[in-house]
């Protein structure tokens, strides 16, 4: 029941507080593996490995700098996976339940059978932080199902979609075909199996893992009752402020600009929908992209989204 989280942090002055939770909030933190890429000034607070005891931490800080975006600083943090039985890739910026672990390893054992793999995904609930205390915010405490944000489409020149969370009133685990990033749990062999790349800077990534993971015959589940929770930056979520990659101040510094990355992306992103040879980070022959358009509504090909693709609906993950 060994569990590796995966965290990569920009200049996250909440990282501190999510390593904290999370061991804290373990069934077994002796048996949890924290993963951090840290980005941020040498003269910043650092994670110490006494002081999230008895997790173990492995941890590589970056000069704010030197990063490249999300998806790189995540495949450099998937690369101190050291072969425990569950990867969960998580934002620097959470909170969790009570037992968080044995429930995302209880769901785990009863998706894994009849199944090549899986990944439990989905865009946590929120919550905010009143003074220093964390307080969720829950749309649902069912289930958070992944759909194309309502009138978006194909937009010319990139294949990028934005998606939105909206709840089901169910207590079943629901098949999806989109995942979030920023939570995802799966078997320890998806590091082998799909290992990050690091070509993406942010937008698209969550498409193209989405893409890999189905062609390959590994399914995108969502569950009732997800037991992390997110510090989303809107108003009135409190907690001190923190930078983006792509701030100005941030990017000014740096020898390649970040919308440079970005383009270089959604390039990454048609080279994979278009089939084109990229090893370890292509697609799979299980599944095609016409069966994913039928799953989903959402057709790569044709440059079409059906009604369904804006419906939270899914089939069930679990037999009856």
């Amino acid at each position: 029941m060994s569990v590796f989280l995966s965290i990569a942090s920009y200049c996250d002055p909440v990282l501190g507080f999510t390593l904290a939770r999370a061991v804290a909030m373990a069934r077994w933190p002796e048996r949890l593996h924290l993963g951090v890429v840290d980005q941020s000034p040498a003269d910043w607070p650092q994670p110490d490995a006494q002081a999230h005891a008895p997790a173990r931490l492995s941890r590589v800080r970056i000069d704010p700098v030197h990063a490249r975006g999300p998806c790189w600083a995540r495949a450099i943090a998937m690369s101190l996976y050291d072969g425990e039985d569950w990867f969960l890739q998580v934002d620097s910026h959470m909170d969790f339940e009570p037992g968080w672990d044995q429930t995302l390893a209880g769901w785990g054992e009863r998706l894994l059978p009849g199944r090549p793999g899986f990944v439990l995904s989905s865009y946590p609930n929120a919550f905010v932080f009143e003074g220093e205390r964390p307080v969720p915010r829950p749309t649902t405490r069912k289930v958070l199902a992944h759909v194309v944000k309502p009138a978006a489409q194909f937009e010319p020149g990139h294949l990028v979609l934005p998606f939105e969370a909206h709840p089901v009133e169910t207590d079943l685990a629901l098949t999806g075909y989109h995942l979030g990033a920023g939570c995802l749990f799966a078997p320890g062999r998806l590091v082998q199996d799909f290992p990050y790349d690091p070509w993406y800077y942010f937008h698209g990534e969550e498409q193209a893992l989405a893409l890999r993971l189905f062609t390959h015959g590994w399914d995108i589940v969502h569950i009732p009752g997800l037991p992390l929770y997110h510090l989303y930056n809107t108003a009135g979520a409190g907690g001190p402020a923190r930078p983006m990659h792509w701030d100005e101040a941030e990017d000014s510094g740096r020898p390649q600009a970040w919308w440079a990355l970005e383009q270089r992306s959604q390039a990454r992103l048609s080279a994979l929908i278009a089939g084109e040879p990229l090893g370890a980070y292509g697609l799979g022959t299980v599944r095609s992209l016409a069966d994913y358009a039928r799953l989903s509504g959402i057709d790569f090909g044709q440059r079409r989204i059906e009604a369904r693709a804006y419906a939270a609906v899914g089939r069930p993950a679990l037999p009856a």
